[in-house]
This record gives structure tokens, C-alpha cells and sequence, in this order.
């Protein structure tokens, strides 16, 4: 449901109204980003507003640097960086996009019902990526945090340099999967080329399966959790075994 606050006021020298309908890239960049923030939110708002923006397609860096509590509808396809440094957004969008999209994103949701290029989610520290597609190379590389799901197949080195955060593949992976020094978690429900090296499979516990059904739900997916398994450092399976209960976290 589109949430209507109350908008009598006028944002980027619009009728705040006229927004729900939509607003266009023709307004040029800099502009779209401040009549977005713009937008009134309603302290007791249950559901965020939501807007349609149009005349993106083919365009590169689209939405960079939101920081707006507001669902946002759009088509592709895009460029590259596409909703970077995201926070607090709910971005919904329908085509391909290229490479880093959701790069650095700190909160919020971005869902792509399409392929992504290289590096989705590169670096990113909070928040949910969901694709609906298949993803390039260096899925998720040094990212700190948040979780991404990918539907479909991934490229080489997905998770290098992770230190956090979570990794869903729903189907499956090229060369080098994961990273030995990672404390990322990587779930995959397909095969992988290979892992990379001190890496490898591991049982799927409890406590996973309750992370992983979490992620599944926020991508808004439906899905077994019992049907992926565990790809982590040799170490930290070798400390798993030695340890009762919790996992140390000073496995390295």
C-alpha cells in the first residue's frame, strides 16, 4: 500500500503530493537525491512511503548515497554502483544492473530482479541485497556485514577478503569460493568450481539454519534452509571441534 503522509508543502519545487506519482532522472541527479529526502516521513508511519522513479535505464551511480527511510519502485536496466552507500532505503527494482551495485551499503533493503555484475555488495556493512538473478565475479568481496542472497549462479572469488557478514547462493559458484581469513558465513545450495584455498564444507548447525531462514525471509524468499551447506575456513571448523557450545570467536 502506498503510505500518504501528510504533504502540503513543495519539494524540488513540486507539489510534495505530485510525488507518489512518480519522480524522473529528468529532474537531473542532484536534484531526484534532495526531493527524496525531501519527502515528509510520519512519525507512526507502519509502512514506508513509496515512490516510483523513472527514466533511469542505462544510466550509471543511480541513487548513490540515499539516506531516507522511503520504498522506492524503478526499471532498468542500469549502469554501474547502482544504489551505493545505501542506508535506510527499501529499493525495489526490475532489470539488470551492472557492476558494485549496492557497494558500501550500510542499511536498508535493495532487491534486483535481474543479473548483477561484478562485485554486488563489494564492501558493503549493513542491510539486505537480494538478486534475483545470477551475479558476476568477487560477489560480496570485503564485505563487513549485512547479507546477500543470490538466486541464481555466482562468479569466481565470491566472499574474498569478507570479514563479516552473510552470503546466500541459491545456486552455483565459479573458482575460489570464500576466503581462509573470513569470518563471513557462505551458504550454497548448488556445487561450487572450487573453494579457495583452507577453505571448505561444513555442517549445517542449528544455529545457521535459524541465520540463514532469517535471510531468506528478508530477501523474500521462500525456501529450506536445510537445503544449503556451510562453506568456512578449515580453521574455524577445527575450532568448532574443539570447542563446546558457542564458537570462540578468536578462531585465527
Amino acid at each position: 500500500m502506498n503510505q500518504s503522509p501528510k504533504m502540503n508543502s513543495t519539494v524540488g519545487g513540486r507539489d510534495s503530493r505530485s510525488l507518489l506519482n512518480g519522480l524522473s532522472l529528468d529532474l537531473g541527479a542532484q536534484q531526484l537525491h534532495k526531493a527524496i529526502h525531501e519527502i515528509p516521513i510520519g512519525e507512526n508511519d507502519e509502512q514506508l512511503t513509496q515512490i516510483d522513479v523513472n527514466g533511469s535505464a542505462g544510466q550509471d551511480a543511480v541513487m548513490m548515497r540515499l539516506n531516507h527511510p522511503i520504498r522506492i519502485k524503478m526499471e532498468g536496466p542500469l549502469g554501474d554502483y547502482a544504489f551505493a552507500f545505501n542506508q535506510q532505503a527499501d529499493i525495489r527494482m526490475t532489470g539488470a544492473v551492472g557492476s558494485g551495485v549496492a557497494e558500501g551499503m550500510i542499511s536498508g533493503a535493495v532487491r534486483v530482479r535481474g543479473d548483477a555484475g561484478v562485485g554486488a555488495g563489494a564492501a558493503m556493512t549493513g542491510g539486505t541485497l537480494a538478486i534475483y538473478g545470477n551475479a558476476g565475479n568477487r560477489c560480496g568481496a570485503a564485505m563487513r556485514g549485512g547479507g546477500i542472497f543470490v538466486r541464481g549462479d555466482v562468479g569466481d572469488e565470491a566472499g574474498v577478503g569478507a570479514l563479516g557478514g552473510m552470503i546466500v547462493i541459491g545456486g552455483d559458484a565459479g573458482h575460489n569460493l570464500g576466503d581462509a581469513m573470513s569470518n563471513a558465513t557462505v551458504f550454497i545450495r548448488g556445487a561450487a568450481a572450487s573453494f579457495a584455498a583452507g577453505v571448505t564444507d561444513a555442517p549445517l548447525r542449528k544455529r545457521e539454519q535459524l541465520r540463514l531462514g532469517l535471510l531468506l525471509i528478508n530477501a523474500s524468499i521462500r525456501g529450506d534452509a536445510k537445503e544449503f551447506r556451510r562453506i568456512v575456513p578449515t580453521a574455524m571448523l577445527e575450532a568448532e571441534a574443539n570447542e563446546r557450545g558457542e564458537l570462540n570467536p578468536n578462531w585465527r
